[in-house]
């Protein structure tokens, strides 16, 4: 699973995801990339199942890119405990996604095979999103 290595702090605030992505918004390393329309959180556990779905899929004709890291820790109380006593302990990290962002990148295998591959990438992340080209 994804997890950085080091933080500056161990916990941060939930925040809010506003506006839209303005680091990549192009597809930059392969020939099709995958981009988010909606906001949302992507756990590392989403992000691994996604990899693994690409791996399959592309064998050893293509190439992946991954796009995203995530470096936000998420806390978590542990169940039935009473409200106060602080902010829970570090459960999980995601990675903020913005409308716009190219999440992954493929090259090397045909576009009907590229279009198949990012329809179940799409089912596991959650978000709405759209198959773009490079130009």
């Amino acid at each position: 699973m994804l997890a950085p290595k080091k933080v500056k702090h161990r916990k941060v605030q939930k925040g809010r995801i506003r506006g839209v992505a303005t680091r990549a918004v192009e597809v930059s390393f392969g020939e099709w990339g995958l981009k988010s329309l909606t906001a949302k959180q992507i756990s590392a556990r989403q992000i691994e199942a996604c990899r693994i779905g690409l791996v399959r899929s592309v064998r050893k004709s293509g190439k992946i890119w991954i796009r995203l890291f995530p470096d936000k820790p998420i806390t978590k109380k542990p169940a039935e405990t009473r409200m106060g006593k602080g902010k829970g302990a570090v459960e999980g990290w995601v990675a903020i996604v913005k409308p716009g962002q190219v999440m992954f990148e493929i090259e090397g295998i045909p576009e009907a095979e590229v279009k198949k591959v990012f329809k179940l990438l799409t089912h596991k992340l959650g978000v709405k999103t759209r198959i773009v080209e490079r130009h």
